[in-house]
């Protein structure tokens, strides 16, 4: 077993082709078949069910494949600190969509003065999607919100704990959240993620049911259908940041007693755990910052 094999097994599930992985790492798709054959004959033990097209692991296949990534990474990582180089390639990176469009990359940017060869590529996604490729290795770390399930062999640690807040459009300021929830029509927030349900178990335990005038499954949305002058929305406190104060009506919800909390989630061991633990830091800062 070598690297040029556990690279080209990560070509194919990545690309989902032998024709796609042979122009990845440069050899011809039949040497790509013999690789994988090798392999799968040093190891006792098929990678791939056959049977379905195209190409899928099974499941020792998985497991492989996880831990091929991180020797990949980490060789090559280590190639570079011997020879004196810098970190560099591609980090990985998910993110729930109310961090994507300011505090991580905001955070990105502070990290390319420690790390000036590092590329960043952002997965925007739910937190359930996000934690499984990071199990399975397609992720190197993603931010998630809580009350998702961690599977074994990850760790999650807590970067932002933040007020809900209730907004509405301009001219309605020093009304109460009941009043404007009981008089203005109301923008739902439908996605199957944990913070829409927090918003629906909150809205049902002030006994309030809001006049619908709208539904999206994006927060930038739900603020954009508030500053339009639809309605009234319960949204995270990070949701309005960069906005200008006479953009929006904004006021604590349930006297910031209702928060929820989004955080780093990561394998135990992995190559990357040095600029992870720069970018947890980073966000940590931004976050100090923004509130």
């Amino acid at each position: 077993m070598d690297i040029r094999q556990l690279q080209t097994v990560i070509a194919v599930v990545d690309t989902g082709s032998l024709a796609a992985a042979a122009s990845v790492v440069n050899i011809t798709p039949s040497a790509v078949s013999q690789q994988i054959q090798t392999l799968e004959g040093e190891l006792g033990v098929a990678l791939f069910d056959r049977t379905k097209r195209p190409l899928q692991l099974n499941a020792k296949g998985e497991e492989f494949v996880r831990a091929a990534r991180v020797i990949v990474q980490t060789m090559t990582e280590t190639r570079m600190i011997i020879s004196g180089g810098r970190t560099a390639g591609v980090l990985n990176f998910g993110a729930i969509r109310t961090v994507s469009t300011h505090l991580v990359p905001e955070a990105f940017v502070e990290m390319r003065a420690s790390f000036p060869e590092l590329t960043f590529e952002m997965t925007v996604g739910m937190s359930e999607g996000l934690v499984a490729n990071v199990a399975a290795g397609r992720l190197d770390a993603a931010l998630v919100a809580e009350h998702v399930g961690i599977p074994a062999g990850l760790v999650w640690s807590p970067i932002l704990t933040e007020p809900l807040v209730i907004i509405a459009p301009p001219g309605n300021e020093g009304r109460s959240e009941i009043s404007l929830l009981r008089d203005l029509p109301f923008i739902r927030y439908a996605t199957s993620v944990p913070l829409a349900r927090q918003i629906a178990t909150e809205l049902s335990r002030l006994s309030v049911t809001p006049r619908e005038i709208g539904v999206t499954n994006t927060m930038p949305a739900v603020v954009g259908m508030v500053q339009a002058g639809l309605g009234v929305a319960l949204v995270p406190r990070i949701a309005t940041y960069n906005l200008p104060p006479e953009a929006l009506y904004c006021r604590p919800f349930c006297d910031d007693a209702i928060t929820r909390c989004v955080g780093l989630v990561q394998r135990q061991v992995s190559s990357r755990s040095t600029v992870l633990a720069a970018l947890r830091k980073e966000l940590s800062d931004r976050v100090m910052f923004i509130g």
